[in-house]
């Protein structure tokens, strides 16, 4: 399974948890092991993701973000900060590519630009 797919399934086991308040481990049991590692990830670091997502998601509050949009961003920031195995380009194409199929026609943007602002703080 490419590893577009695993990034997709994490993202949408999130985005159950977010939305239905089931348990993330629920929805991944026989999932990858990438999509595992994703999911732990920004499970374990959610709290630090959420913080960037408001700081960086100027005149957004937290809750007014999209479930959806939310997975995505906090699946490619945990990307960009804790793996050093996949450029920040990727993990910024791979989110916006899911803004673009799966969410509003604004999102893709939104997403792009608070990626590549944590991007961009991330190298300085």
């Amino acid at each position: 399974m490419r590893r577009s797919d695993q990034r997709r399934a994490a993202v949408f086991a999130l985005y159950q948890d977010e939305v239905t308040g089931r348990p993330v481990g629920d929805a991944i049991d026989d999932a990858a092991p990438f999509t595992r590692e994703l999911v732990a990830g920004v499970e374990s670091h959610r709290d630090e993701l959420d913080a960037e997502i408001a700081r960086l998601a100027h005149g957004w509050k937290l809750d007014r973000i999209a479930a959806l949009e939310k997975s995505i961003l906090r699946v490619a920031l945990y990307e960009i900060h804790h793996r050093d195995d996949i450029p920040d380009e990727v993990a910024i194409d791979e989110a916006v590519t899911l803004a673009k199929s799966y969410c509003g026609a604004d999102a893709p943007a939104f997403v792009n630009g608070i990626l590549g602002t944590a991007a961009r703080a991330e190298t300085a």
